[in-house]
């Protein structure tokens, strides 16, 4: 993904804020988006790297272990670091949808149609 002006926090605003029930907030002092108070994903202190909620970890580092990644610190939690300026915006989008998915309530999940 191309890294604008501000850095690459917009288009991740961009990506998260139409789901249904996400807000932003901070998590570790960096920006982070939530659901229902449960983090979806967070940027890394970095700039470059965001670490994204997904059960689904070891499917996404198997398609990229350069793009998607792990650090010691997350090998026992279900999160994925993603190289933000190496991701396609679309895989990019996926993950998030994934995760919101994946931490979305019933009605929540009925709000967001076919995300």
């Amino acid at each position: 993904m191309k890294r604008g002006k501000d850095g690459f926090l917009p288009v991740i605003r961009l990506l998260m804020m139409p789901l249904p029930g996400v807000s932003e907030s901070t998590c570790y002092g960096t920006p982070a988006f939530y659901i229902s108070k449960k983090l979806l994903a967070r940027m890394k202190e970095d700039g470059e790297t965001l670490v994204v909620y997904t059960p689904d970890r070891d499917e996404w580092t198997s398609r990229d272990c350069v793009i998607f990644f792990i650090t010691d610190h997350y090998k026992n939690h279900p999160y994925v670091l993603v190289n933000l300026g190496k991701v396609e915006r679309a895989e990019l989008s996926a993950l998030l949808a994934e995760a919101w998915r994946s931490r979305a309530g019933k009605k929540l999940l009925q709000q967001g149609g076919r995300l």
